[in-house]
């Protein structure tokens, strides 16, 4: 029978150091050849903002075969309920029977927060102590300072996000839970003005980053904006910068800050200088010059979330986690 794991599940195995050194070995197979994984299906739901895509992957070491359900519900919000909503079927790769059902929520949140680190582990100056400029202050928000301290020390974090009190509250949160020094900040360009690694996890349709804002060295991290019609960053910005990927295929198609870069002549395909993975496996370069910025845009693979589903799945059996369900 196939199993079911709850978030709580996976959480209990599912560890961000573990999850890092996974996603770059990931970024590295998919980057060389070795996966199988089409562009995602979008659709948009109703004639609201709100759009429900389809994930699948197939990877052979491990072998793992499954596909992620994820939608994004901005009015969720109104409700208390989560804004990202995910889950994810694992088959048996030979036979296709079903394995597991999981909760994707979680997944979604710290596998993105993962890649994230193993971009700056890569891309971003050997800085020492670094003080990150942080837009945003939900889930990703808290991840991504729980990943970054795996990869980098960091001195302190300015973050700001539209609400006041969601930013101050955050801010409090992280100080509760005995990081560093957090501070909300009362506009993006005190957040991000004289940071060394600039980390972007908002809803944001427009830019909310402008090019003068960031000086020379930075590394820019940029998960937001996962529509072509969606944008975080001025197209000045990433004009500037070097410009690195997870997937060429997908932010040709689905990056707003990279087509519609390239839709207004600012810049052509070829701004892309490599994805992570090509740079993890040594096949491209990656910072060439301390003063040089670097942009890793992210919008998130499938196979990131089979392959730690796979681990959650292995573990959660060795563990005796989940729950058998008859279907």
């Amino acid at each position: 029978m196939p199993l079911l794991l709850t978030e709580s599940d996976v959480r209990a195995v599912l560890p961000m150091a573990d999850l890092i050194e996974t996603m770059e070995r990931v970024l590295s197979q998919f980057s060389a050849g070795e996966v199988d994984q089409p562009v995602r299906t979008v659709m948009e739901v109703g004639a609201s903002t709100s759009f429900f895509g389809v994930m699948p992957a197939r990877m052979t070491d491990p072998a793992a075969l499954g596909t992620k359900l994820v939608g994004v519900f901005p009015g969720n919000l109104a409700h208390g309920v989560a804004t990202h909503q995910a889950t994810i079927v694992l088959v048996d790769p030979e036979s296709g029977v079903l394995r597991a059902v999981l909760d994707g929520r979680y997944i979604t949140e710290v596998r993105t927060a993962a890649v994230s680190a193993v971009s700056v582990r890569h891309l971003a100056r050997d800085l020492g102590p670094v003080t990150v400029g942080l837009l945003g202050s939900g889930v990703q928000a808290g991840a991504h300072l729980t990943a970054l301290r795996h990869v980098c020390r960091l001195e302190s974090v300015r973050v700001w996000s539209p609400n006041p009190s969601h930013r101050r509250r955050f801010a409090d949160e992280q100080q509760a839970e005995d990081r560093v020094g957090v501070q909300a900040v009362d506009s993006p360009e005190t957040a991000i003005r004289g940071a060394g690694l600039v980390v972007l996890t908002t809803s944001a349709t427009e830019p909310v980053v402008e090019d003068a804002w960031v000086g020379d060295g930075v590394h820019v991290v940029s998960v937001g904006a996962c529509r072509p019609d969606h944008r975080e960053m001025a197209p000045e910005l990433v004009a500037r910068a070097t410009l690195f990927v997870d997937s060429r295929a997908a932010a040709l198609v689905e990056s707003g800050d990279v087509v519609q870069g390239i839709a207004a002549g600012l810049f052509g395909p070829d701004q892309i200088r490599a994805e992570l993975g090509e740079v993890v496996r040594g096949q491209a370069a990656g910072r060439s010059t301390p003063g040089e910025v670097t942009i890793f845009k992210s919008l998130g693979l499938a196979v990131e979330d089979i392959a730690a589903a796979h681990i959650a799945y292995t573990r959660a059996v060795e563990q005796g986690l989940g729950t058998q369900v008859e279907i």
